[in-house]
Order: structure tokens, then sequence, then C-alpha cells
């Protein structure tokens, strides 16, 4: 009998027993495992539930048609990855592989999940997605990390809800805060206490599209605001989760190996980097530079344009010319060539004419057929969002992000211009200096664009866009495409005219007084080449800007512009180069562009060609240094 009238063991014989302590059962908790259904766990584990994002998760219905790698390809990358998972014993636990837009990240991501799970070596995944608003923002990551541990074994189970269950705020809490209180410390708990064989649970982390975490939303805004902001919140937030993922799945009393996968955005790019806070403990891989997908990509067409053969009964439906055109204009973008498949293998419509309308394709007004509709909204929404985010900041108020982008654009490849045809290039950084941006600032203007620029030097030293894909190209060039994100070369030129006039109109020399020669002008080399520039395209661009006004060459002349021009040509003329080699075409654009103007403007005009006299005959007189 105990205290209280209590009885135990009735109508037994022969116990013995040591000390005993008895509780009343009112006071107690019963602890049965953690298995899901326990009222002791139920409430946690609903409550974490209702934070994580079930989307994100590499099975689930939201991603049922999820890319991945065929078969026979990526071997070589595919095998690094698997390599550095298996390696329990290397030194670095975080992996990052970076990768352009469309170099296919996540098919790879994807693939790595499905192989590691068999072998039950993958602990959580978490698949980020721009456009759905469950799997789009940080604040779910740490939860639905959690819920997938818990599946692994019942003891972390219940030490996951129990610990929701003792702070139900937790998931209002910073992201390392989460972590830490979700993942780290219920695992080293069992850990101490020896509930968990570490040795064979499952490890791997996998964390596809940092760059599609978003800011969180602003609640209090309407439905149809957008936060001038948006792309700061959303870097501030990857960078932040990066930082927990350190601080916390890294940690070295836990086991957890990361893969992260990402384009190279800010705020990865800048953890990388040599003085970033990731760059010591991270194993890097930069997809779209290490790997050439051109073989992989060729295999990809051949097996499925193959499969198609099959289905038409017609095995030389297609060409091994046609497969080498594709993989050429895909430019190691993967999505490219997926997106050539699904379209050529539309069930209603006929392969043949479909690779050929791929193969061929120019498009017309009003023209039904859209090849590459897919690959078109990746780049509208990327281009898109480095507008937004250029534009709102204070410094840029008013510039026209798309008209200077699209000017850099078109330079590098050469403005093509006048008849006949030239091609004239604009060393970046004059270009930028013409545009009015400043020093650098060409940096800042594709600093969102990183998955799809960058900026290389020549050998001769000049600095030029560089556009990774030849698609991207095509996209800014067809307006059918690039829609209302569209910049035609004429109004990028017209605007560059009226940079020029206002760049000789602005220049801070005495111009009646200058020295004897070009490289002697008291100026910076950056403002005498841009003015260099100036005075050299100025023809080119007057007679290929036909939006140009004719108040603004009027005002040109009425401030004195063309004397301007008329003092610095002797010292242009003799230091040679192209100015030199092409002063007649100088000459005849600038003729030609008076006679235009004549039948409008006959006073300004007149000006203009007596001026352009006087060089014919001046130049005979100018010695070359």
């Amino acid at each position: 009998m105990a205290h209280g009238g209590a009885s135990f063991f009735p109508g037994a014989s022969g116990i013995q027993m040591g000390d005993i302590q008895y509780f009343e059962a009112s006071h107690v908790s019963v602890h049965t495992g953690g298995i899901v259904g326990d009222r002791s766990i139920d409430g946690g584990w609903e409550l974490l539930l209702r934070n994580a994002a079930p989307n994100a998760l590499p099975n689930s219905s939201a991603r049922y048609d999820a890319p991945k790698c065929d078969e026979d390809t990526r071997v070589e990358v595919t095998a690094e990855i698997m390599g550095w998972i298996e390696d329990r014993n290397a030194p670095q636990r975080l992996l990052c592989m970076t990768g352009v837009a469309g170099s296919g990240k996540s098919a790879l991501q994807q693939t790595i999940a499905e192989r590691c799970a068999n072998p039950d070596i993958v602990a959580a995944t978490f698949f980020f997605s721009s456009t759905d608003p469950t799997r789009n923002k940080a604040s779910t990551v740490a939860a639905t990390i959690a819920y997938q541990l818990g599946l692994k074994h019942p003891l972390f189970q219940s030490a996951i809800a129990a610990a929701v269950k003792h702070d139900p705020l937790i998931f209002s809490q910073s992201l390392q805060s989460q972590m830490d209180g979700l993942i780290v410390r219920p695992f080293k708990n069992l850990r101490r206490r020896k509930e968990i064989d570490v040795d064979a649970f499952p490890y791997a982390i996998l964390i596809d599209g940092l760059d599609e975490c978003k800011g969180e939303p602003n609640v209090t805004a309407g439905p149809t605001h957008v936060d001038v902001d948006d792309r700061h919140q959303a870097e501030d937030r990857q960078a932040e989760l990066l930082a927990a993922i350190k601080h916390c799945l890294l940690d070295k009393d836990l086991l957890f190996r990361v893969f992260i996968t990402s384009r190279p955005e800010w705020a990865i790019r800048t953890a990388l980097e040599p003085r970033g806070y990731l760059r010591e403990v991270a194993y890097h891989i930069q997809l779209s530079d290490q790997y050439d997908a051109s073989a992989d990509m060729g295999r990809y067409l051949r097996r499925r344009f193959e499969d198609i053969g099959l289905r038409i009964d017609d095995s030389e439906w297609f060409s091994e010319a046609d497969i080498e055109t594709l993989v050429r204009a895909a430019s190691g973008q993967f999505i490219y060539v997926a997106t050539v498949y699904k379209y050529i293998s539309e069930r209603r419509a006929s392969p043949v004419e479909r690779l050929k309308i791929v193969l061929t394709w120019t498009p017309r007004e009003g023209q039904a057929t859209r090849p590459f509709e897919a690959l078109d909204r990746l780049y509208t929404n990327i281009l898109l969002a480095a507008k937004n985010a250029y534009e709102a900041v204070d410094s840029h108020h008013g510039r026209d992000f798309l008209l200077f982008f699209r000017a850099h654009h078109i330079s590098g490849r050469g403005f093509r211009l006048s008849t006949p045809f030239i091609s004239l290039h604009v060393p970046t950084e004059v270009l930028s200096t013409l545009l009015g941006l400043g020093t650098r600032a060409e940096d800042g203007l594709v600093s969102d664009l990183r998955s799809l620029v960058t900026f290389e030097r020549s050998q001769g030293g000049f600095l030029n866009l560089h556009l990774y894909h030849k698609s991207f190209s095509d996209f800014l060039d067809e307006e059918t495409r690039a829609k209302d994100l569209f910049v035609p070369q004429s109004r990028v030129v017209t605007h560059l005219a009226k940079c020029c006039i206002q760049h000789i109109i602005e220049c801070p020399l005495d111009f009646g007084s200058l020295p004897a020669k070009w490289d002697e002008l008291p100026l910076s080399v950056l403002r005498r080449s841009s003015l260099k520039e100036t005075v050299e395209d100025l023809p080119l661009f007057l007679d290929s800007a036909p939006a140009l006004t004719d108040d603004e060459i009027v005002g040109f002349t009425r401030n004195g512009g063309w004397q301007k021009i008329n003092n610095l040509l002797p010292l242009l003329y003799r230091s040679g180069g192209w100015f030199f080699d092409q002063f007649e075409d100088w000459i005849r654009f600038l003729d030609r562009f008076a006679g235009d103007l004549k039948a409008r403007k006959p006073e300004v005009a007149t000006v203009i060609s007596e001026f352009v006299e006087k060089w014919k005959c001046d130049a005979k007189e100018w010695p070359v240094n």
C-alpha cells in the first residue's frame, strides 16, 4: 500500500523492490517514443507542419515534371558531386554549385536527390521556386528540413515536436534561431544520450535554387504593391540563410553535408569570393565554366529524336547536322535543348515541320508559332527583376535600365550603322561615360544579370559585355520575343547622338587655347577617350538617328557645337588612328546629314555644310604626328 491508499501488484507475493517514488498520474506525462498521434507531440508536430513547405520536397506533386539528367549525361559533374557527398571525411562539408541560368543546376540537384535516396543518404531537401509562394521564402526552410529529419527517426521527431511545443513562436525568430532550436539542439541531445546511431543516420541536405529565395512578403501592402527594395530584401534573406547554414548545419559536432545550387547572384557570389565568409569552408563547382555540356546535349537530343523516329516510323527524320546546329545554338544552355525538344515533340504536330521551324525560325508579326516561349519567360523574369532593382536605387533615379543595357549589348558586337554597312564598337568604359553613368558603372548595371552576362577584357585590354548564351542575344534582338522589354537599335543610336551633342556642349575645355596634341588635353584619360569617341562617332549616329529632333541640332549649332569640333579636329586628325583612316567617310556621313536637313532647317544645314567644306580643305594642311 502506498500513502493515500493506492495499491500495487494486488495478490502478488515474493516481490522485492528497492527505493520507489510515487507520483500521482495526473501530474505525469508519459513519453511513448514520439510516434505521430501521441498527445504529447501532436500539437508541436502539427504546428511544425503548418510552417513547412511540402512543395519544396523532391517528390512533391507540385514538381511532378521536375527536370533531371538523362542517363549517360552530366556523368563527370555528377560523379564529382557524388564523390564529395560520399566522402564523409572530406574537410569541406559545404558544396556550392553555381551556374548561369538554364545550365541544368536543378536537373543535377534532382538527379543527386534521387540517386542518394536509395542508400538513404539524403536527410532533407529544399527546392526553391520564385513563382511558388509556399517555397520562395527562407522562413520555411528550417521547418521543412526538420520535418524530413523527424521522419528519419521517431525519437528525432519527438524531440523536434517537443521543441516546437516548448516555444510555439520559434517560427517567427531568425533563421539561425530556427535551425538551432529545431535541428541542432534536438540532434545534439539525442547524440549525447546515445539514443541515435549517428553513423547510420542520413546526412546529406540538398538546397536548390538559392537565388529564387525572395524576401518575406509585405502583408500590410495591397495585392498589387511592389516594394522597390524587394531585390535587396531577397539578397539579405539569402545571405542570412547561408550564414545560418554555416553556423548551424556545418557545426563540427553535427554530421551533415550540405549541397547548395544557385545562379551566381550577389549573396552567394560575395560569400564565395576571396574574402567571403564561405570561401574557406565551401567546395565550389562553377558549372558553366568547368564543364562543357555540348556532348551531353547532343546525346540528349539524339536519344529523344530517335524515340520520336520510332513513334512516326521514320528513323531518318533528322540529321546529325541538325543536332550539331541546335547544340551550337544552345551555347551550353541545357534549358535551350529541353525547350526545343518540348516544342518539337508536341503530340498533335509534325516533328519534321517543327524541327524545320526551330532551325530556320524568323519571327513575323502575328506569327502564332512560339518555339522558345518557355525560354523567353525565363529571360523576361530575370531581365525585369534586374530592371526593377537597378531603377529602385536612388542614384539611378530617372535612368532607363533597358536602354543602357541594350546599348552595351549592341556595342559589344558592334552597331550596324549607315550605308554602306559599318560596324562600330564603343569600348565599355567609354560607353558608360557617354551615357552619363560614371566610372565602373557597368558593374552596377549587370549586378542582377550575372547568370546571363559578364564583362570580359579583350586581348587589347578593352572591356566588353559577354552574353553566355546566343539565345539571350536573340531574345534581346527580336521584339516578338522580348515584347515590352524590347529596345530597338534606332532608339539606342538616337539616345547616343543626344549624349554626344551634350558631351561636346558641356566639355570643360578652353577651346580658345588648346594644346598642340590630343594627349595633352587637360582631361583624365577616360574623359579624353570619351571626347575622342564622341567626335568620331557623332556623324555616324546623326546619320542613323531617325528620332533626333531638328530643334536638338539647332540647339547644338547655336551653342557653338560645330565650332568646338572645328577646334578639336586638327588634334584628332594629327593623332592618326581610326579617325585619320576613316576621315573621308566621316565627312561623307556629315555631308549627307546636312543634305537631309536642308529642306527642314536650311540655315543650320548651311552652317554644317560650310564647316564640312572647310574641313575638307584643312585636312590637306594638317600634318600627322
